[in-house]
């Protein structure tokens, strides 16, 4: 079940970042996270979705909560 904190409107479910957006927030290389998604299917619990441009999009509240120190 998630939090109830969680925001559910459009506007926050369709907010992504980019890896490398990611990886500056999260302060550790864009390499990181792609090596950690190729052997573990996720980074630290964020999974990101693929897009039709082959592109990832890591969820921002997500990314944004593990920046912060709280578990995603």
């Amino acid at each position: 079940m998630p939090p109830i904190h969680q925001r559910t409107d459009r506007g926050s479910i369709l907010r992504a970042h980019t890896t490398e957006q990611a990886a500056t927030l999260l302060q550790v290389k864009p390499q990181t996270l792609r090596a950690a998604l190729c052997r573990g299917g996720n980074y630290l619990g964020i999974t990101p979705v693929k897009r039709a441009n082959r592109f990832l999009a890591w969820p921002a509240d997500q990314v944004e909560a593990v920046a912060r120190g709280e578990v995603a």
